[in-house]
């Protein structure tokens, strides 16, 4: 198999994958409140990675390409927390609360604690 060729995809796979995740992914944008209040989240990233390829040695001479491969990723962004910094510079740390690995459950955790969200969200406007 062809070092050079291998190389080109693994390369080009996580140049895709690099161009949709930076830093602003993983600690968020500052959201400012007319309270004074600004919110920062926080996520989590993973990724998964896999490829291969290989050679076909042939005997005759054909323009057919004598090399195959393919490649695969995948990304998951999790919502980990919150940073709140009050106008008085207090910093608190909102954590979203983890029952298990499970995406479901972790939707479900979001979805339940978002009346507190917007409560403290809506105490930051007045």
């Amino acid at each position: 198999m062809s070092e050079n060729k291998m190389s080109d995809i693994i390369k080009a796979s996580l140049d895709g994958v690099k161009s949709f995740t930076d830093i602003d992914t993983v600690i968020g944008n500052a959201i400012h409140t007319p309270g004074g209040v600004t919110v920062i989240p926080i996520s989590k990233i993973s990724v998964g990675f896999a490829g291969g390829g290989l050679d076909f040695n042939t005997k005759k001479p054909t323009s057919a390409p004598n090399f195959g491969s393919g490649s695969g990723s995948g990304v998951a962004i999790t919502p980990l927390a919150f940073l709140t910094v009050g106008p008085d510079a207090e910093v608190k740390l909102h954590q979203i609360e983890q029952k298990n690995d499970s995406g479901i459950d972790k939707i479900a955790s979001i979805i339940e604690r978002s009346p507190e969200i917007l409560q403290k969200l809506k105490e930051s406007f007045n």
